[in-house]
């Protein structure tokens, strides 16, 4: 016998045990059977199961339990990522907990302290991956540290340099100065800051008293300067193009130049152009053969080296003594001192305050500083235009389509791409130099040797490059990589490409873009033939969620609270097409009531002595509440398998909870109560028993891949098969029912009939013990006999005390509702007191036209809408949608009474 209520957390954990022990989530190579796969964006090492994995992790796992049971031969392959900046972090935090560091440490020793660390601590997020029901392949896992991808990201590098897609270049990139290593644009968190906007006033050269005033939120970087830079057509300076100035502080004679970054209507109109401290700046330092001195060092301190031999003395200009006093000096304390020292030279016109976005690093917290370094590049503009050219020849299909259009901007718009990190933990750039700095790209040290002999004619001894890739090179690879590429494995053959991938938007120019590029590159065909792009997790007023508003949610936690499939229930029904998902707690809360639903409509059936019939046969049923429901289970079917085909998860989890809730559990039941209850085992009770039994099994069926727990837990218990075995059974389709339309007819009608009675009842007010009767005007014989047949029903779900055609007058304070011909008279005199019922309507209709007048004024305030968050305008928006089918729903019941 079933429990009374269903427990999660005493069924998950044995209940997965099972399936990953019996080898259930097994893809088969040698399988007759077409295969689809899905690829996991393999969540890093470091990383504990947050709403963003739940999102993504659901949506994958649906589509890979519905597949699964369609018969194909599903692979989805499970991995985590080595995240090079994330858990060196780690590493070192702990290093500095135990009083050393790696420096202390050397490489070698901290490259071993690193594995020890992902041996006994990382990967925990497998373990919560589990927690979640997601039934990936484990003995397939892969790490992007594994011999076998690492030889992959080897091969890959050194086929690309050879060809000449990999090379060395002095550019700017994005460096966090407490790491020392450049990082990805992905690593970057702008953050809005209050600060400054320092207006500084440069001598023009051969012009005593005249300046140019230039406005900037960072004087520290002054030092390094190249030119000032105005807009061609701004008659203010248009005198001044081609001259020079004298850079305060320094003495360094700088140069007028006019070009399109500077815009006339921001601050003075006059920029400062500092080529190896700003990314703008450095491309207009290229346009214009300007020098690009570095004037901050990798730990954002002062440094003098690269200015050192263009320092002057020019009275009230400049003093070299001052400026050398900064060498070393962190760039904060550094803007302080020269902001007072150009105060003190009366060259500071003005300061004004100033908000703006400043860059900061994701993992260490530090500001970003753009840093013009020497590091390895990947030409990324040759290796993306093959993946343009799939996504507009339809090789490769974005969903939704709009996300085509952002893959279009970035890629036709791409810059070099810089694959080298300052780190220690990740792969190791294979490159070694010579004596004279001449690299050797090579798989291995052998190999740099041997052409090291060929290059200079004997032995010499090499130095290997310090710096790894970063981790994006190595996950770009992992469509083929972890399939044994560049052995050609039984793998490789067949399941690249792969179906699908399942995603973010944030990560569409990092992953999935780059996976195209080296997919198509290496593999002659893209990686995924359709790519999901779901949206962001917000709270359930649409805010991101942050830790600073103490809006997130742990899902985890709710999985503890609410169990996995409610959590996942819960997923499905919020992800929309284009949209981003509201998630919170009283949503999860909401959709466990659907869990709830569910085992109790099982546990009435089990009361109910229902059970699965051998060899039951659906086109036999007779009776027209069985063959109702057999047609309504195929529609249900019918829909959401359309809805999981074109990965529409709300419409799928929608056409589930209104067949269980709706049509199964409140009006099949319902109307099998008293079937159920007969005495004696009549052929009507056997083929009703029999019909439920089918469609629950339909149910659980048609539930598994988002609900995977409570329907395999009913599938065992209910004699389907066998405890683990539901995942395996076969998706459902919909049954051959006889004469559907005609049953359709007649329960539709049935649930119309009630539903206007209750409707009226509720609107009117009239208690639950108060039994009225139902007078029929104009009704059709045929309305007549169903009347009578259901004459139970209708009495017991419809709180009436019988239905009579009407003869003679309308009764005196009746209500009226029409169903098809058939109008239906409640006389609700003596029931409840009708010109109180019509006054308490008026005054809800007023009350209701106060608050759509409230937010009609507020809506037409073109200051509000301009001014608030879109997601406080949507509220207000969907708010007064809510107040107008109020009103009609009132305006409604007032005529059922006039």
């Amino acid at each position: 016998m079933l429990d009374k209520s269903f427990s999660p957390g005493e069924t998950e954990t044995s209940l997965y045990a099972l399936w990953e022990g019996c080898g259930a989530f097994a893809a088969d190579p040698s399988s007759p059977h077409r295969p689809y796969t899905i690829m996991i964006p393999p969540p890093n090492v470091t990383g504990t199961l947050h709403v963003g994995h739940a999102l993504t992790m659901t949506l994958q796992d649906t589509l890979i339990r519905w597949r699964r049971m369609q018969g194909r031969d599903v692979l989805w392959q499970p991995g985590t990522d080595h995240a090079g900046i994330a858990t060196q972090l780690v590493v070192e935090r702990m290093l500095q907990k135990e009083g050393t560091s790696r420096q202390e440490l050397g490489r070698e020793a901290f490259e071993k302290r690193v594995w020890e660390w992902k041996a006994q601590s990382g990967g925990g997020i497998t373990t919560q991956l589990r927690r979640l029901g997601s039934s990936l392949d484990w003995p397939r896992e892969r790490f992007t540290m594994d011999e076998g991808l690492s030889k992959a990201v080897r091969e890959v590098f050194v086929t690309l340099y050879r060809e000449g897609l990999i090379y060395r270049d002095r550019r700017l990139v994005n460096w966090d100065p407490a790491f020392r290593s450049a990082i990805s644009d992905l690593e970057v968190d702008n953050k809005e800051m209050r600060g400054s906007l320092w207006y500084i006033r440069y001598p023009v050269e051969g012009q005593p008293g005249r300046t140019i005033t230039v406005a900037t939120t960072r004087p520290e970087t002054m030092l390094g300067d190249m030119a000032v830079a105005v807009h061609p057509d701004d008659e203010r300076y248009a005198d001044l193009v081609g001259q020079s100035v004298i850079l305060p502080l320094t003495g360094r004679r700088i140069r007028i130049v006019a070009d399109e970054h500077s815009d006339p209507e921001k601050g003075s109109g006059a920029v400062k152009i500092t080529p190896a401290h700003d990314f703008n700046d450095f491309e207009v330092g290229r346009r214009h053969n300007l020098d690009m001195p570095s004037v901050l060092d990798a730990d954002a301190r002062i440094t003098l080296e690269e200015i050192e031999d263009e320092l002057r003395a020019e009275d009230g200009i400049a003093d070299p003594a001052f400026v050398r006093t900064l060498q070393g000096m962190p760039r904060d304390e550094a803007r302080k001192a020269i902001v007072a020292e150009l105060e003190r030279l009366e060259w500071l016109e003005k300061i004004e305050a100033h908000t703006n976005q400043v860059p900061h690093a994701e993992r260490s917290g530090a500001v970003v500083e753009p840093r013009l370094t020497t590091q390895w590049y990947c030409d990324a503009a040759t290796l993306a235009a093959p993946a343009i050219e799939a996504v507009e020849t339809g090789r490769v299909e974005f969903v939704p389509r709009q996300w085509e259009n952002t893959f279009f901007a970035w890629m036709r718009d791409i810059q070099p791409w810089c694959i080298s990190r300052q780190l220690w933990w990740g792969h190791r750039i294979p490159a070694w130099y010579g004596p004279d700095g001449h690299v050797f790209v090579a798989h291995d040290e052998a190999d740099a040797q041997t052409q090291a002999r060929a290059h200079y004619g004997h032995d010499e001894a090499l130095t290997r490059d310090e710096d790894v890739l970063d981790t994006w090179f190595s996950s770009a690879l992992w469509p083929f990589s972890t399939l044994g590429w560049p052995e050609q494995t039984p793998e490789l053959a067949r399941y690249y490409p792969t179906d699908v991938l399942v995603t973010g938007f944030d990560i569409i120019f990092f992953w999935v873009a780059r996976m195209m590029m080296m997919g198509l590159h290496f593999m002659k065909d893209v990686p995924f033939r359709k790519v999901f792009i779901h949206g962001l997790v917000r709270d359930e007023r649409g805010q991101k969620m942050s830790k600073s508003k103490g809006n997130g949610i742990d899902p985890l936690e709710m999985i503890d609270t609410y169990g996995a499939d409610a959590m996942r229930f819960t997923i499905c029904a919020l992800t929309g097409l284009g949209r981003d998902v509201k998630l919170g707690r009283r949503k999860v809360e909401e959709y466990r009531s659907f869990t709830t639903k569910l085992w109790n409509a099982a546990r009435f059936c089990e009361m109910n002595r229902v059970a699965p019939v051998a060899g039951f046969d659906p086109a036999t049923v007779k009776s027209p509440l069985g063959r109702w429901l057999l047609a309504e289970a195929g529609r249900a079917i019918t829909d959401a398998t359309a809805a999981l085909e074109a990965f529409r998860f709300d419409e799928y989890a929608a056409t589930c909870y209104r067949f269980v809730w709706n049509c199964f559990c409140d009006w099949f039941l319902e109307f099998a109560k008293p079937v159920f209850n007969a005495e004696g085992d009549t052929p009507e009770a056997a083929e009703t028993r029999a019909v439920t039994a089918h469609v629950l099994g339909l149910i659980l069926r048609l539930l598994q891949p988002v609900m995977p727990f409570i329907t395999d837990e009913l599938w065992h218990r209910f004699g389907y098969g066998a405890q683990g075995s539901l995942m395996q059974a076969a998706w459902p389709v919909p049954d051959t029912v006889t004469d559907a339309a005609q049953a359709g007819a007649e329960m539709e009608w049935l649930i119309r009939f009630i539903t206007e009675i209750r409707t009226v009842r509720a609107e009117m007010n009239v208690p639950p013990s108060r039994l009225a009767p139902v007078l029929l005007r104009d009704a059709s014989a045929q309305t007549l006999a169903r009347a009578e047949k259901w004459s139970e029903a209708i009495g017991r779900m419809a709180r009436v005390s019988e239905v009579l055609p009407l003869e003679g007058d309308m009764p005196q304070g009746a209500a009226q509702l029409v169903v098809d011909e058939a109008t239906l008279v409640l006389p609700l005199a003596g029931i409840i007191d009708i010109a109180q019922e019509r006054q308490r309507l008026e005054k809800e209709c007023g009350k209701v036209d106060g608050e759509i007048a409230k937010v009609e004024r507020k809506l037409g305030n073109a200051d509000f809408v301009a001014r608030a968050k879109p997601e406080v305008v949507e509220e207000n928006r969907e708010r007064l949608a809510a107040f107008r089918a109020e009103r009609i729903r009132l305006d409604a019941a007032l005529a059922r009474i006039s």
